[in-house]
């Protein structure tokens, strides 16, 4: 927290007594030079903040995180994790004030008005309608060049179209697969296309029957026709996903194959597991473009009338995005749901530790011990040569318990006007705003798929979230603008000792807060243990899951 000066008691005597000087008798007082030799407060000494389980028995990853000045954090862990540098760079692990954490009590205002050190800052946020960033004009780094960025949204890839030719957006996300071409032809128009480094998947969970039973959940992996959906329903540039990895990122294994489409053979499983004939089941999802899913009322139709095949009826189930995304992470959806996920940084870890890992949320229902240690085996090793054979272990591991049924990996762009200069697309769908230059304009407007849940990151996964607040929050280090390479950001470096189990950052000086705070260590000691310590009074957040964090570190402290 940031201190106000108290004058000292002497200082106030000698006020008072020239204000009575000046007020006695209608006599002009006489000025009175101030001594010299006043004593004067001394500036408030920075007290580092320390937070440390008691053990590594509570499973995660943390042991100690701790301020050792005012720009140097340092973080113990419990075991080597060479992915640390590409987490702490994601932007759920932004650095917030600490004094506004404190003061908005870890959520409320922290979630819709956000004080962060980025390039922008959030001017107002009507709901529904439109959010408005405004430059931060004391921004550590480079200005961002427009005034203001508009953040829009709609949820139909032709109406974000229509917008963008008709000049009242200046870029759009996820145009539509019919779209690359109409957009390539039009001069005043400029594509952007993404890899397909994401993962579309029909999602099950082993807390409801009969998707408890190993054998009935293969053979649901057996009845879905992948090429069917992925050549009528998307993009150029997508491919049919063979497993949970896309091709492009380590980890991916062609040497494990998934199961063959044998709709046959699954119709005979589930009737011999006694669920067919006569299963009647949903399938869940949000009406939200993304890169992974670019239709997703038309997929869900589709494997609606797949299953329909083999005799099992299912209905569709709509549910608004946040409310969707937090059932789906509380293991609250029955029946079949479709989600899928975009890098955050090109890792196994990010892909497989996240969603099947011993910190995963609840969305498959119980996890497998056995794909936890092999995960944790592979997440513990530098060398690539090492963690590779554990990597063809871990997807074996997940064809076999089948969690999910992996379906595409989506190709997918960005759309602008032609004259932004700085326009591109990340293959991690963190879009930097601040470099573009809307061809001159005051003001940078950009049409997503869907409003943001929240503006407290850590709290969120979402990708349009995220991606405002990539504009608004920095984290300790980050990625390079359009591309994956680490780089520094709020930390000139973190380095890390030879068994990579402490690493010790040092901080950027001179960083201010959009409220005027200037940034220290306490900053990132606290912004991490809100997140950390499940009983700490600042764990709360939107909705208080902090999935990230739990994924990426294995396990919250005192949960």
């Amino acid at each position: 927290m940031k201190k106000l000066r108290i004058l000292s008691a002497l200082t106030v005597a000698l006020l008072l007594v020239s204000l009575l000087a000046a007020c006695g008798g209608g006599e002009t007082a006489t000025p009175t030079e101030a001594p010299t030799d006043v004593p004067t407060e001394p500036p408030t000494a920075f007290e580092p903040m320390s937070h440390s389980a008691d053990s590594c028995d509570y499973g995660g990853e943390f042991l100690t995180i701790e301020a050792l000045d005012e720009l140097t954090v340092q973080f113990t862990l419990c075991y080597p994790d060479p992915a640390f540098p590409s987490k702490i760079a994601f932007s759920a692990l932004n650095i917030n004030d600490a004094g506004y954490l404190e003061e908005t009590g870890g959520g409320g205002d922290l979630v819709s008005a956000p004080n962060g050190t980025g390039p922008y800052m959030v001017e107002n946020w009507v709901r529904g309608e439109q959010l408005v960033l405004t430059r931060f004009d004391d921004y550590w780094g480079t200005p961002a060049i427009a005034d203001t960025v508009i953040f829009r949204w709609n949820s139909e890839a032709a109406a974000r179209l229509v917008e963008l030719q008709a000049g009242t957006v200046d870029g759009i996300d996820n145009p539509a697969s019919d779209d690359f071409d109409v957009i390539e032809g039009d001069p005043d128009l400029a594509l952007y296309e993404r890899p397909g480094t994401n993962i579309f998947y029909l999602g099950m969970n082993n807390w409801y029957p009969p998707f408890d039973n190993e054998r009935v959940r293969q053979a649901f992996a057996m009845a879905i026709d992948k090429e069917r959906i992925v050549n009528n329903f998307y993009p150029r540039g997508s491919i049919v996903a063979d497993q949970f990895m896309p091709p492009s990122i380590f980890g991916y294994t062609p040497e494990v194959e998934w199961w063959e489409y044998n709709p046959t053979e699954a119709q005979r499983i589930l009737e011999e597991e006694g669920v067919l004939p006569g299963f009647q089941t949903t399938i869940t999802y949000r009406d939200v473009v993304r890169s992974y899913l670019p239709e997703p009322g038309v997929v869900a139709q589709d494997i609606q009338a797949q299953l329909a095949e083999i005799g099992v009826e299912v209905e569709i189930v709509v549910m608004e995005s946040g409310t969707f995304l937090d059932a789906a992470d509380a293991g609250e959806v029955d029946g079949f749901h479709l989600l899928g996920w975009g890098a955050d940084f090109p890792d196994a870890v990010n892909f497989l530790d996240f969603h099947f890992g011993r910190g995963a949320s609840d969305q498959f229902g119980d996890g497998f011990e056995d794909i936890w240690d092999a995960l944790e085996r592979g997440g513990s090793l530098a060398d690539p040569d090492d963690r590779y054979p554990i990597y063809i272990e871990a997807n074996e591991l997940i064809r076999e318990h089948v969690p999910m049924i992996p379906i595409a990996h989506g190709g997918s762009g960005c759309a602008y006007q032609a004259d932004v200069a700085g326009a591109h697309s990340s293959p991690l769908g963190n879009e930097y705003f601040a470099v573009m230059d809307p061809g001159g304009r005051s003001q940078f407007v950009w049409m997503q798929n869907a409003e943001p849940i929240g503006l407290y990151c850590a709290d969120e996964t979402d990708g349009e979230s995220l991606r405002a607040c990539e504009q608004i929050n920095e984290p300790l280090l980050a990625y390079e603008v359009g591309g994956t390479a680490i780089v520094p950001a709020l930390a000139t470096e973190c380095t890390a000792n030879d068994d990579l189990t402490v690493w010790t950052c040092t901080l950027r000086d001179g960083v201010k807060f959009h409220n005027g705070a200037t940034f220290d260590a306490n900053d990132v000691v606290l912004s991490y243990v809100a997140q950390w310590d499940a009983a700490h009074p600042l764990h709360v957040g939107r909705d208080g899951n902090f999935t990230y964090f739990n994924a990426f570190f294995g396990a919250f402290l005192n949960e």
